[in-house]
């Protein structure tokens, strides 16, 4: 199996370990079972993050970080986002990467998943989607908020759920945010919106 390959089972095996009844509902029923789609390896400022930050001190995450780490080189780094958009700052510590989906190195039509990484010091904006979200930080240390209310702070293995087109925003501090992604109940490769900027 491929490097990438290696890195989905251990996904997909994170996912499975976790009993919480919401991040069960949300993968009840997809089939892991995926065609590798050949993706040339694409890497961004904010990957090499990845090799400066300590692995997460919790065992579970501190696989799937280590998983993640390892395969990076590998992977199809990506930003949804321009200049125009968030500036050239916000561009040089953001990235994500989809390793199953319409675009990922997987084959899935009926749901994403991935990796998001924020570098020290970013705000992302509010934004929203129709697609419902799940979002599992892999190390503590990121303010999170959504329907406008205050940033809170959000721990490591903590289920981040975001429903159907409801806004919602994240900010780092010292530390990088690597979280595990999943996208499910809309276009799986849209563009979220800005508010005040593209509705």
């Amino acid at each position: 199996m491929s490097v990438v390959g290696d890195l989905l089972e251990a996904f997909h095996r994170y996912v499975a370990s976790r009993s919480d009844p919401l991040l069960k509902r949300f993968v009840e029923g997809f089939d892991w079972r995926m065609e590798e789609r050949p993706l040339a390896a694409h890497s961004l400022p904010v990957v090499n993050y990845l090799n400066i930050v300590h692995r997460p001190a919790d065992a579970a995450e501190g696989e799937l970080f280590s998983s993640l780490a390892g395969a990076a080189s590998m992977l199809h780094w990506a930003q949804t986002y321009s200049i125009a958009d968030f500036g050239a700052d916000f561009l040089q510590r953001y990235g994500w990467v989809e390793l199953f989906g319409t675009r990922g190195h997987f084959v899935s039509d009926d749901m994403a998943g991935g990796f998001l990484l924020l570098g020290p010091d970013v705000y992302y904006p509010d934004h929203h989607h129709i697609a419902e979200e799940i979002y599992i930080p892999l190390a503590d240390g990121s303010l999170w908020r959504k329907d406008s209310q205050a940033f809170l702070p959000r721990w490591t293995g903590e289920i981040i759920h975001h429903p159907s087109d409801i806004r919602h925003a994240m900010r780092t501090e010292e530390t990088l945010l690597v979280a595990l992604y999943l996208w499910r109940g809309g276009p799986l490769a849209q563009k979220s919106t800005i508010p005040g900027r593209t509705e």
